[in-house]
């Protein structure tokens, strides 16, 4: 305890010579001989970052960065037997309320033409002005259209043989999925969301970048915001604890897989999983935590 209360007066004590160079530097007469000048802000931020790199530096808990990285729906999720019904209201209410459309409109004026035509109250002027050009009726356009849409085949909504492979980020199109790397902690190996140790001279975020970039596919992604979306902490065995080193850190940012997915790899050390697939992975302490920023869209 007195070695704790001794850090925070020391901290200030590093700091406040530094403030007074500098205080000085900004006064002195040199400062108009072209040397950019000091404010008290920049001096008092200048100081403020030597502090909290100090800190870091000193603290006895080890800091680590770790990457929430999500692969949001590719196709939209089945609706459910309300919002079935609340579609089909909507698509009635459009129907009445709506116009003919061209199509619509050019089917009334060829019935109307055959009917003219039936009726022997048809001007034959009409045919002539289209010259030698065939005359496409609106029904023919729907034959063609017809046969069009028969020989097209969409692509399956479900996949069984891919939505069984939690290394294919192609997997479960229609939820959000979530990257899972196997990592070593201690003396096993854990599934962990991708992190790693935070070195001296880098923000939280370049850490968590890093976290990213060091996996073997090289995943890209495209990061939500500087500040850590969750963090969650844990205290070493009480028979390697030591005072400069306590426990662990781990702070989490949020980022969403950009690009597509990198091929995968035989063995990957990585897994794309759903929300509801991660407390067979994780820990339930580490998934107590993870599971209050995961949204499952």
């Amino acid at each position: 305890m007195q070695q704790k209360k001794m850090a925070a007066p020391c901290g200030r004590m590093a700091s406040r010579p530094l403030l007074q160079f500098l205080s000085r530097f900004s006064s002195s007469p040199v400062g108009n001989t072209g040397f950019r000048q000091f404010s008290s802000a920049t001096v008092c931020r200048a100081a403020f970052q030597i502090n909290e790199a100090a800190e870091r530096a000193n603290s006895p808990w080890t800091l680590v960065a770790a990457v929430y990285l999500q692969r949001l729906p590719v196709i939209s999720a089945d609706c459910s037997p309300i919002e079935q019904q609340f579609k089909q209201m909507l698509h009635q209410i459009e129907l009445e309320k709506s116009v003919l459309s061209d199509h619509e409109l050019r089917l009334l004026e060829d019935a109307e033409r055959m009917s003219r035509k039936q009726a022997d109250d048809y001007d034959s002027d009409e045919e002539d002005s289209h010259g030698d050009q065939e005359i496409m009726m609106a029904q023919d356009l729907e034959d063609i259209w017809e046969q069009k849409m028969k020989s097209f085949q969409p692509a399956p909504r479900v996949r069984a043989d891919v939505d069984k492979d939690l290394t294919s980020a192609e997997r479960c199109l229609a939820d959000s999925l979530v990257l899972l790397a196997e990592q070593e902690v201690g003396d096993e190996k854990l599934w962990l969301l991708p992190q790693t140790r935070w070195q001296e001279g880098e923000t939280l975020r370049q850490t968590a970048e890093r976290a990213l970039t060091s996996l073997p596919a090289g995943f890209k992604a495209t990061f939500l915001g500087n500040a850590p979306c969750g963090v969650y902490k844990y205290k070493l065995p009480k028979a390697i604890r030591t005072e400069n080193s306590i426990g662990t850190k781990v702070f989490f940012f949020k980022a969403i897989l950009a690009d597509g997915a990198p091929p995968k790899t035989k063995k990957a050390p990585f897994l794309w999983v759903k929300k509801s697939e991660l407390q067979k992975y994780l820990k339930p302490a580490y998934m107590m935590k993870v599971e209050r920023f995961i949204l499952d869209l």
